[in-house]
């Protein structure tokens, strides 16, 4: 048997020619496998570094960081807050589109005259002139009553209002037009006096800012 016949082939086989057959190794899958998975665990390890060094950086939660200056901006904001602005301004009757009746509820004669004409001074159109209905004749103890339609409520009562400040004011849900009643009781003396009325007149139209609570900052 030649030595180059393989061995187990009992010399039926034989090898010719000048070219002998080259005897590879194995290649190696496993190694690669390995490296590749060693190669990405080394990238996610350094990833997740470079993140935690950022955090630290960066003071930790971008969340936490945004949350926190909204907060801060907030805070500021509320402390620098200054008086709450005034209410607008009511669409109040003048005293010249507002018309009186003057009814004198008590025992003193003249009354009613009287105050008729310094309310017809101070701008005021004054209707009736008269003793008060049996409902209210000597039966208003305070200084007053001012009665008109519901209407009136927040419109021309508030105006005379200002003329006999302690008037109680009432309305009439059954009462028609436009006209004012000014009730004088028992406790009148005379109406409040007129730099008083004016800038009470003032303050209803133009009413001044509300003081802002304080605020510990």
């Amino acid at each position: 048997m030649s030595m180059l016949t393989p061995p187990g082939m009992g010399g039926q086989y034989r090898i010719t020619g000048d070219k002998y057959p080259r005897m590879r190794r194995p290649r190696r899958h496993g190694r690669l496998v390995v490296l590749t998975v060693a190669s990405v665990a080394v990238l996610g390890v350094g990833g997740w570094g470079t993140l935690q060094l950022i955090d630290v950086f960066t003071g930790g939660d971008g969340d936490s960081v945004s949350a926190a200056g909204t907060k801060a901006t907030g805070t500021k904001a509320a402390c620098a807050t200054g008086p709450s602005p005034a209410a607008a301004p009511k669409a109040l009757p003048e005293p010249g589109a507002i018309t009186v009746n003057v009814l004198n509820a008590t025992t003193r004669g003249g009354l009613a005259q009287k105050t008729a004409d310094e309310l017809k001074k101070r701008g005021f159109k004054i209707g009736e002139v008269a003793n008060a209905s049996k409902e209210y004749d000597k039966k208003v103890k305070g200084t007053g009553v001012l009665l008109g339609p519901v209407s009136a409520l927040d419109t021309s009562l508030p105006v005379l209002g200002t003329q006999l400040a302690a008037a109680e004011r009432r309305t009439d849900p059954a009462r028609k037009g436009s006209e004012v009643d000014l009730v004088i009781g028992d406790a009148f003396r005379q109406l409040t006096k007129k730099a008083d009325a004016d800038r009470a007149l003032t303050a209803l139209a133009e009413p001044e800012p509300t003081p802002a609570p304080k605020k510990n900052c």
